[in-house]
């Protein structure tokens, strides 16, 4: 197992965690760094100043700025690249990728043109490859909780049994334990729409409006989540697992989260310009916020929470606004059809 080639490509925070998850447990990790000073940082100090300060680095994670040399002749290729840089990463790295690499996406988002999660996104660029080295990776996760080695659950979708299990082996740790699952796009989903409400819950506790309110707000989230995923033809199951409810709770009660931090600050009363212009990390739910809004009307599903969330973030509408929309909506029974 030992000899298995990996790269990963994006050192933001996840990316960092994760390479060094596997760094740790032997393997030699090459590590593509966008930024020149992280890539120096990483080299000369053993730490991601930027993104996952504070946090030892092994001496197996090998930092580069070169794109191509860090993906080249790799067994396992792990993408954890913010969503809308996906595509042009995935063009990037396209000729030089094997047909035989397993890549595993680890990057949650639905891009704003196409609706494509991850996976689709990748493959779009990769298109002579077959599915079967296709994986995807979430869960209920903090970069720097993995990082300080606090025990931690995800899920590996792969639509090959044998891919899912393969990469589960090579991550798995005493502390990140390591789930399979054969449904790509819920896992998908769930990561990247749980975003959406994390933005709604830091809102929620921005006004101040108590813990009844955001419960609320979370099951009635997970509905939404798995309305739209039923309609892509996703497990209903995967929602009440790892990347559903797991990290729904996660994203929407922890202040690591950068979408309900975000969101906190909208409902505390700053701009949404004002608090991007301040953040270095990528809060991926405002982008995801547009997909969601789309494709919810292409779709015809009924997702009245992430509705209003778009309204927020690009049509000035108030919390307070949204929050009587919501609340005033016509009387309904409680659960779905299906």
């Amino acid at each position: 197992m030992h000899a298995v080639k990996i790269a990963v490509v994006g050192a933001g925070s996840w990316g960092t965690a994760l390479a060094n998850v596997l760094a740790l447990k032997g393997f030699q990790v090459d590590l593509w760094v966008y930024e020149e000073e992280v890539c120096r940082q990483i080299l000369e100090l053993r730490e991601n100043q930027v993104f996952l300060s504070g946090v030892k680095l092994s001496e197996n994670l090998v930092p580069s700025n070169d794109l191509v040399k860090v993906v080249r002749e790799k067994d396992l290729l792990v993408l954890v690249v913010p969503s809308h840089f996906m595509r042009d990463v995935a063009g990037k790295i396209a000729p030089h990728v094997s047909g035989r690499t397993v890549i595993v996406s680890a990057s949650k988002g639905i891009e704003n043109q196409t609706f494509l999660t991850m996976s689709g996104v990748i493959q779009e660029n990769l298109p002579d490859r077959s599915d079967k080295n296709l994986a995807v990776l979430s869960g209920p996760t903090f970069a720097r909780e993995v990082a300080m080695q606090v025990p931690s659950v995800v899920t590996v979708a792969a639509r090959d049994f044998e891919t899912a299990g393969w990469v589960q082996r090579i991550f798995a740790t005493p502390y990140f334990r390591v789930y399979t699952n054969d449904d790509v796009i819920g896992v998908e989903l769930g990561g990247a729409v749980k975003n959406v409400i994390a933005i709604a819950s830091g809102i929620i506790d921005g006004l101040k409006l108590g813990l009844n309110t955001r419960a609320a707000l979370i099951t009635r989230g997970l509905t939404e989540i798995r309305r739209l995923g039923l309609k892509l033809g996703a497990n209903p199951r995967t929602f009440i697992g790892l990347a559903g409810v797991g990290d729904l709770i996660l994203t929407c009660t922890g202040e690591l989260s950068r979408n309900y931090t975000l969101g906190k600050k909208i409902g505390e009363g700053r701009k949404l310009k004002d608090i991007l212009s301040e953040m270095r990390m990528v809060a991926e739910g405002v982008k995801t916020a547009k997909s969601v809004y789309n494709l919810s009307l292409r779709m015809n599903v009924e997702m009245p929470i992430s509705q209003e969330i778009y309204h927020i973030l690009y049509e000035n509408l108030s919390p307070g606004e949204a929050l009587y929309r919501l609340m005033t909506r016509n009387l309904k029974q409680e659960l779905d059809e299906q």
